[in-house]
């Protein structure tokens, strides 16, 4: 069902948050992974799931919906029983969204049981799908999850370890990978590291996880990123790093910092609240303009907003309100009611706004329809002038790596030039940050960034790629 009361349905969408601890200290599993997956709840809202290691099995339990809405004490009670425990959360696309998609996976193979967790997506899944099939492999779901899991198992033999390195050498495209088996627990970034994958430490517990935030949420301690090509083993003997062959440099999706990452999380080094606040101040100083008030549209713009006010001084101030207890809807809306959707999810606050000369700050125009919604709204309120600036600039490309982005005809930055869709959503003036403005709220990281969404420069050659659904 589409939630067509839900303005961020015209966002960019990260597709999946994992999860992942080795107890050493007699902890709840379950508990500490249902919290962290909370914690990463951005990352995916479609389904969540827990699986849990006995020893001797791998017990789960995944459904479709939000981690409250898939766990109730009882089921975490019944995961309490395990000495290592992985989790998910998954955002999915149009013909994607089924039980049999959600993770963890978890399957049987002749060395014993192994559930996997996976944020991104193989540009060559469909290649590797057919080769697997062509000798005989059997797949239960259409996520390219799948395909690592049954490569893993078919090179078991030559142990986990070059299992896992053969696998990384064959597979192309993006993963934050956590594996847990009946003994141990692996964390795997690829090795562009376009995805973020994390790795703390609860008392004398190890855990990885795609953001920092879930080891606030847990009470645990940041220890570091795993690193590109890395793959982290922990077992009852403690932690073992290994490094694969990486190229020279790293690509790590710039659009963590603008939308997909919590603003409390810190990704390779990078505050995403510090970046989003600097993109505002760059922006103001790079696209000026004389207004009264600065708002952001929230939450995703509202960093940056303080950041352009800061910079300009201009006074910031709230000139829209969320409401906080509209998510996923399952009654059917009228065509007046569709309509109307925006305004369901945001208000404008009209003792602000009236009169005002209005700069509204977002993070991004992906096709344009709820930038336009919004500025009706203020209008209606008695907005005298609107001023949209953007904190990134124009989307224009699709995405290959496990991002959930239109056909390149529905991205508005691709079709029109800025003059056009300043007209085309009804504001005064319309302006993004640029390139080398984004470039600088990153700066200091010690990495590189995938930039594809923008400029087409892709990490990997994506010719012939599918755009997966995963």
């Amino acid at each position: 069902m589409i939630n067509y009361l839900n303005h961020d349905m015209d966002k960019l969408k990260d597709e999946c948050g994992v999860f992942g601890i080795f107890d050493k200290d007699g902890l709840n599993v379950g508990e500490i992974t249902y919290f962290g997956l909370y914690a990463l709840q951005h990352r995916g809202q479609e389904s969540a799931g827990i699986a849990i290691s006995t020893g001797d099995d791998i017990l789960y339990h995944k459904d479709m919906g939000l981690v409250p809405e898939v766990f109730d004490e009882k089921i975490i009670d019944s995961l309490k029983d395990g000495k290592i425990a992985i989790g998910h959360v998954r955002y999915s696309t149009e013909g994607g969204s089924y039980l049999h998609n959600a993770q963890p996976l978890v399957t049987k193979y002749k060395k014993g049981s192994m559930a996997l967790s996976h944020n991104g997506s193989l540009v060559n899944s469909h290649a590797l799908r057919q080769d697997l099939e062509d000798k005989g492999a059997i797949f239960q779901t259409s996520i390219d999850s799948e395909v690592m899991a049954n490569m893993l198992a078919r090179y078991s033999d030559e142990g986990l370890e070059e299992a896992i390195k053969r696998m990384i050498s064959e597979v192309k495209g993006s993963y934050a990978l956590v594996i847990m088996t009946e003994d141990k627990l692996i964390g795997i970034r690829d090795p562009d590291g376009i995805r973020p994958l994390a790795l703390g430490k609860l008392d004398n517990s190890y855990i990885i996880a795609s953001e920092t935030c879930a080891f606030d949420a847990v009470g645990a301690e940041y220890i570091r990123d795993v690193k590109p090509g890395e793959i982290i083993i922990v077992d009852k003997e403690g932690l073992k790093s290994i490094q694969t062959p990486t190229p020279l440099k790293s690509s790590l999706c710039i659009f963590e910092f603008i939308y997909f990452a919590r603003t409390d999380s810190t990704i390779d080094g990078v505050s995403v609240y510090m970046a989003r606040k600097d993109a505002g101040r760059i922006l103001a100083l790079e696209q000026p303009v004389d207004a009264d008030l600065v708002i952001g549209v929230p939450d995703s713009g509202t960093t940056a907003a303080l950041g352009y006010a800061e910079a300009s001084g201009i006074p910031f101030g709230e000139g829209l309100i969320k409401n906080r207890y509209v998510g996923r809807t399952f009654i059917q809306p009228s065509q007046h009611m569709r309509e109307q959707g925006v305004r369901i999810k945001l208000n404008a606050l009209r003792r602000t706004v009236k009169g005002k000369r209005i700069v509204m700050v977002d993070d991004s125009i992906v096709r344009g329809t709820t930038s336009k919604a919004i500025i009706e709204m203020l209008r209606l309120a008695g907005a005298k002038e609107i001023h949209m600036r953007i904190s990134s600039p124009p989307v224009k490309y699709p995405c290959y790596f496990g991002i959930d982005t239109p056909d390149r005809d529905e991205l508005i930055g691709a079709n029109l030039p800025v003059d056009k869709i300043c007209s085309e959503i009804g504001a005064d003036s319309l302006s993004y940050l640029s390139m080398e403005g984004l470039l600088k709220t990153v700066e200091g990281s010690g990495c590189h960034f995938c930039l594809g969404c923008f400029d087409s420069n892709y990490p990997m050659d994506v010719e012939g790629a599918l755009i997966n659904k995963d």
